[in-house]
């Protein structure tokens, strides 16, 4: 049976970008014969509004969606603890005390989430009593699984390697676990079998997929979609402020006819997709 998700991060309102991801998996749940869920992302600290979760759901609800809702992330802190306990005593973490002012003062290379850590703490005693974030040894970790693979819809089979991040950080010093972590758990734990998401995730996939081997998870597939572009050729965005469903909502738009237009890729004027 094919189980996908929709995750949102109660951190801003939902806007179209939203609406078509949640809708790609959606119907391709229904398709299937299988489940479509709904999961809320709330550990990102203060920027986690928990009211932002009710408007979703009446968003998804407007566009005619069914879902069936799981435990959202605040509720899963101990499952991520024991996953960085495991991989501490793999030896596969490691601390550090860099703050993202002394990375970027050491120029390192730039990747797919911005600056690549040099390793600057990695081999350092560091004080257990000072908050620390927990980085991934990329390369321990590689030579722990081998080569592996995963399964994408449009590229098919994808060789991991997370090399381009450096070592990505899976406990932060000020929430319980990254995106990385946390996202990899929960699709394991919700018996996601395919994970939907835009193709601007498509390189996060290569760690996510060490993260299984690591920890002995199960292995969905993938299916990254395009993405929506504004009329600057730019993928629409909480931060530059993409107009909110719920402002569609009071407007009085028919959010019925606007998931209709999406699946037939009809949008509305300044809004393009770009290909995966």
């Amino acid at each position: 049976m094919i189980v996908t998700r929709f995750a949102p991060s109660p951190n801003g309102m939902l806007h179209l970008g939203h609406a078509f991801s949640a809708i790609v998996a959606h119907d391709l749940a229904r398709q299937g014969g299988g489940r479509f869920l709904l999961r809320i992302e709330d550990i990102d600290g203060a920027r986690s509004r928990p009211e932002l979760a009710d408007a979703f759901r009446r968003d998804l609800e407007w566009l005619g969606l069914e879902w069936d809702e799981v435990p959202a992330q605040s509720t899963r802190l101990a499952s991520y603890e024991a996953a960085a306990q495991r991989l501490l005593e793999m030896g596969l973490l490691y601390r550090c005390s860099c703050t993202r002012k002394e990375i970027a003062a050491l120029a390192p290379r730039t990747g797919p989430e911005g600056l690549i850590y040099p390793g600057t703490c990695k081999g350092r005693n560091l004080d257990p009593a000072k908050p620390a974030a927990l980085r991934l040894d990329v390369e321990k970790a590689l030579a722990q699984v081998g080569e592996i693979v995963w399964e994408d819809a449009t590229y098919g089979a994808v060789i991991a390697d997370p090399r381009p991040f450096g070592d990505v950080v899976l406990g932060r010093k000020d929430e319980p676990a990254s995106y990385h972590l946390a996202a990899t758990l929960d699709d394991a734990a919700d018996g996601v079998t395919l994970v939907t998401r835009g193709a601007d995730l498509f390189m996060a996939t290569h760690i996510h997929r060490v993260l299984q081997a690591l920890l002995g998870l199960p292995v969905p597939r993938w299916h990254h979609h395009g993405l929506l572009l504004d009329e600057n050729g730019e993928k629409l965005a909480k931060r530059k402020g993409s107009p909110s469903l719920a402002d569609r909502r009071a407007a009085g738009e028919d959010g019925l006819l606007l998931a209709e237009q999406l699946r037939l890729h009809r949008f509305p004027a300044g809004i393009s997709l770009a290909k995966p």
